[in-house]
C-alpha cells in the first residue's frame, strides 16, 4: 500500500469503528430500562443507595464486580441469604460471624432499622438487574472452618481433604442423568437462591445455614426429639417439611432464625416443582 492508500485504509476503518462504537452505545441505553428494571427503582431503593455510599460498603464489598474485593461480593446477596437474614445480620454481625473464629471483621454499624430496610431494598434491586453473567466469577458468601483446624473448607478443598473418594456416597458425581440424587445435587448447586451458598455438606462446616452432612441420620434423630413439633414422621418427609416450610423445625442457634421465623427463604415450596423437590429430598436424604 502507498502513502494515500495507507491514509484512506486508516480513516475508512476509523470511520467503521465510531459508527459501530455509537450503534453499540444507543442500543445499551435503549436496553438500560430492560436490563436494569428502573421502573423497581423506589423511593426505599434510592435511600438504601445512599445507605451503601454513607457507611462506604464499598470499601470492602463489590457489586458488578465494582469495589475493594476485601469482602464477598453482594450483587446477588438478597437471592443468596433472604431479607429476615439480612436484617438480623445488619442488626448484629456478631451473632453470626467474629474475627476469632471465622476470621470476620465484619463491624456493627449501628444502623437504624430504617436504614437496614433501605439498604437491603437497595441490595434486591441490584440482584435483578440483569448483569449478563459479570462478574464472571463473584466472591461467594460462603466462610466458617473446620472445627479443631485453621483451615477454611476452601482450604482443605485446595489440600486434597474434599476429594471425590472421601465424600459420603450421597456427595460423589453420579453418571446417570436421570439418578434422582444426581438431578437433585445439582439442583441443591443451581436453585436460586442457591442451597450451596448457605449449607456445606461437610460435617461441622456450618455456614449461613447448618451443616448437612449425616441429614438423613440427623433428620430421624430431631423427629424423635421432644422439641420437634412438625409433622413429619420419617426422615424423608421431614427434608420435604424442611424444603418448604423452614420454620416448622428450627434449628438451634441465633444464626438460623429469629423471632419464630426461620432464615431460609421459604419460597421453595412453590418455585419449585414436586419432582424437583423429590430430588432434593434423594440427594440430601443419601448422606447418612
Amino acid at each position: 500500500m502507498n502513502k494515500r492508500q495507507t491514509r484512506m485504509f486508516a480513516l475508512v476503518s476509523t470511520a467503521i469503528a465510531t459508527v459501530v462504537f455509537l450503534g453499540m452505545t444507543v442500543d445499551s441505553h435503549r436496553q438500560f430500562p430492560t436490563l436494569t428494571n428502573s421502573d423497581q427503582i423506589t423511593d426505599s431503593v434510592v435511600r438504601g443507595q445512599d445507605v451503601w455510599h454513607n457507611y462506604n460498603c464499598i470499601n470492602c464489598h463489590t457489586i458488578f464486580g465494582e469495589g475493594a474485593y476485601y469482602a464477598p461480593d453482594l450483587t446477588k446477596i438478597t437471592q443468596q441469604r433472604g431479607v429476615p437474614y439480612l436484617t438480623a445480620f445488619l442488626k448484629d454481625p456478631s451473632q453470626f460471624y467474629n474475627e476469632e473464629t471465622h476470621r470476620r471483621i465484619m463491624p456493627n454499624l449501628g444502623m437504624a432499622d430504617d436504614e437496614i430496610a433501605d439498604v437491603i431494598a437497595f441490595m434486591d434491586w441490584v440482584s435483578k438487574v440483569d448483569n449478563q453473567g459479570w462478574p464472571p466469577r463473584p466472591i461467594l458468601v460462603a466462610g466458617g472452618s473446620i472445627p479443631g483446624t485453621d483451615l477454611s473448607l476452601s482450604q482443605q478443598k485446595t489440600e486434597g481433604q474434599a476429594e471425590t473418594g472421601s465424600l459420603p456416597p450421597g456427595a460423589r458425581p453420579v453418571s446417570d442423568d436421570n439418578n434422582p440424587i444426581a438431578l437433585g445435587e445439582a439442583l441443591f448447586k443451581s436453585v436460586v437462591p442457591t442451597c450451596a451458598a448457605c449449607h456445606s455438606m461437610a460435617a461441622g462446616v456450618n455456614l449461613a445455614g447448618p451443616s448437612l452432612a449425616g441429614m438423613a441420620t440427623n433428620a430421624a434423630k430431631t423427629i424423635e426429639s421432644p422439641d420437634y413439633k412438625g409433622k413429619a414422621t420419617t426422615a424423608e418427609e421431614f427434608i420435604r417439611e424442611s424444603i418448604v416450610e423452614p420454620s416448622a423445625y428450627l434449628h438451634p442457634g441465633p444464626m438460623y432464625s429469629a423471632s419464630g421465623t426461620s432464615f431460609m427463604p421459604p419460597s421453595y415450596g412453590k418455585d419449585l416443582s414436586p419432582e424437583q423437590i423429590d430430588q432434593l429430598v434423594a440427594y440430601l436424604h443419601s448422606f447418612k
